[in-house]
């Protein structure tokens, strides 16, 4: 995995994979600032939804259309209010109508958008209610969460045009009918790996909306790692002065200050999305002895690392000046972070073995427990002893796995992450030209092929909390690298988490995944033309981006 990758696919701004034509594509100026496109499209299907939803009860006679002086109507409660604002911040670009927000109890407010929060809605912390009749459309739901879970429906319902970052001539149908709809997991996420390589906190918040989209509710940072240290930490900064000034194949590398991170945990919790923070410990440290080598077990300060090999790095477990920097490390991060996860990684410290490895572990799970945190490790934290609430994150590729199902019997949630189902830097097919295959080449069939609740074995679903999906950036550079990968494999994972398992049907989902290429193209995301996917044959016309808008705007 050392080999630095081949040069990613360029970023386009009607993206297809890098080999498709860019077929249909009418001539446009610089200086366009609006598409118009005449459909007489049908509505979609009530059940062309990603995840797929948990009951579908379809009303032909009850299709709507979204008129010009549309009110979205809401609880009087400032999360839900913001779920309304971000509702009217989606639709306004591509429909052109100014969609007020108005108080609920506002009166004359009938045939528009209503998001309802009603405590007695029996559907949990994340579930919702979606009715769209001919009078209008109202999203019901216990808590903020369930109602922008219920937007993301909404908006897939749309035409796919409403993804558009500049106004078109649409006819606005949703199909009639009501979706009731909630979470398999509670935790389902992703993982963007920073420390290989560094991306600007714009490119962060864009992988954020792919997740809200799809309705996932965790974004694991991977922060540090031997090539790279990316946040800022006030009482030892020179590891981002000096250990974040790198990565891999030699690039500058980068940090997030603190006000950049307080960005990305903002930008996330407004999208009902935790970041959990990871910093990489005792091993995946050179960063950070480069920075400091009194924390190396030598106390000689180690070349800055640009490869991909792993397993060579560790802080010294024999120095108590470790601990001061691990309490001092995570509690700024702690501090900086409101979700209740702290990472410690765990992963591969192959110089840090049996009872050195586990009391390290064990002493750093206290430190986390100290700060008021719940503890998450990759699976190497098995055999440490049980703290009670810790979580693995579990990554084999070989179901069967005695210790990590020991640690669950003594109390051990799992995150589920399998190397060779969810990791996303894996190939879809040999000639992908970046990412890995060491766990195997996983196109999107198996991506979506696998049940979290049983993949481990000995492992009940009940002490399974959710999935991730990881994607590590050793041959990863740029957005579109993100973006390719992530596309079309995501929603697969993002499905797997939340949509129940009775409703597991590949020739399904795949048809419902094919709907959602033109809604990518037309709000200019890159994705993988899988070609296991029906994608369609008719493309939508790709619209001009409005350069006075943010790129996240359009998401």
């Amino acid at each position: 995995m050392s080999t630095i990758p081949s040069p990613s696919p360029a970023a386009l701004p009607a993206p297809l994979s890098a080999d498709e034509p860019d077929a249909g594509v009418l001539a446009r100026s610089a200086e366009q600032t609006a598409v118009t496109v005449l459909t007489a499209a049908a509505p979609h299907r009530l059940a062309d939804v990603v995840p797929a939803p948990r009951e579908v009860r379809p009303d032909p006679a009850a299709d709507w259309v979204l008129p010009a002086d549309a009110v979205i109507t809401v609880s009087a409660d400032p999360a839900a209010t913001a779920v309304a604002e971000h509702l009217a911040e989606l639709l306004r670009p591509a429909t052109g109508y100014p969609l007020p927000v108005a108080d609920a109890t506002t009166p004359d407010r009938a045939g528009g958008i209503a998001l309802v929060l009603d405590e007695a809605t029996d559907l949990g912390a994340e579930g919702y209610r979606l009715d769209i009749t001919t009078d209008g459309v109202r999203v019901t739901a216990a808590t903020a969460a369930g109602l922008f879970h219920g937007v993301q429906t909404l908006r897939q319902l749309l035409p796919a045009t409403i993804e558009s970052p500049n106004q078109v001539t649409e006819r606005w149908a949703l199909p009639g009918g009501t979706i009731t709809d909630a979470p398999r997991f509670p935790y389902r996420g992703a993982m963007l790996d920073v420390a290989r390589h560094f991306f600007a906190v714009e490119d962060v918040l864009r992988v954020i909306d792919h997740l809200a989209r799809y309705k996932l509710n965790h974004l694991h940072l991977h922060l540090t790692d031997d090539q790279g240290w990316r946040i800022a930490v006030d009482s030892w900064p020179k590891l981002t002065s000096v250990g974040g000034a790198t990565e891999v194949g030699g690039g500058p590398g980068g940090h997030y200050t603190k006000t950049d991170y307080a960005r990305i945990v903002s930008y996330a919790a407004d999208r009902h999305i935790t970041v959990v923070p990871e910093i990489d410990l005792p091993g995946h440290t050179n960063s950070a002895l480069v920075a400091y080598p009194e924390l190396a077990p030598d106390k000689i300060a180690p070349p800055p690392y640009t490869g991909t090999e792993v397993g060579f790095s560790y802080v010294d477990p024999a120095d108590e000046r470790t601990y001061d920097f691990v309490a001092d490390v995570l509690g700024e991060v702690a501090a900086l972070t409101p979700g209740p996860w702290l990472h410690i990684g765990g992963d591969e410290a192959f110089k840090v073995k049996g009872e050195v490895y586990t009391g390290f572990v064990e002493r750093v799970q206290r430190i986390v427990a100290d700060l008021g945190k719940t503890v998450v490790g990759w699976h190497q934290l098995a055999p440490a002893a049980h703290l009670d609430g810790r979580v693995l994150q579990w990554w084999g590729t070989d179901s069967a796995d005695p210790t990590t199902a020991e640690a669950v019997r003594q109390g051990a949630r799992l995150i589920v992450s399998p190397g060779n189902h969810a990791y996303l830097d894996m190939k879809y097919a040999p000639d992908t030209p970046i990412g890995h295959d060491w766990a195997g080449l996983i196109d999107v069939r198996k991506a979506y092929d696998w049940d979290p609740g049983t993949h481990v074995a000995d492992v009940p679903a009940e002490a399974v909390l959710g999935v991730e999906a990881p994607l590590w950036t050793e041959s990863v550079t740029s957005l579109a690298d993100i973006e390719l990968l992530l596309l079309p494999r995501l929603p697969a994972i993002a499905e797997v988490g939340w949509s129940t398992r009775a409703t597991h049907d590949w020739a399904d989902f795949r048809d419902r995944l094919a709907g959602q290429g033109p809604r990518w193209t037309t709000a200019g995301i890159t994705f993988h033309r899988a070609p296991e996917i029906p994608w369609p044959t008719t493309p939508v016309i790709p619209t001009q981006r409005d350069t006075t808008q943010t790129d996240t705007a359009a998401h």
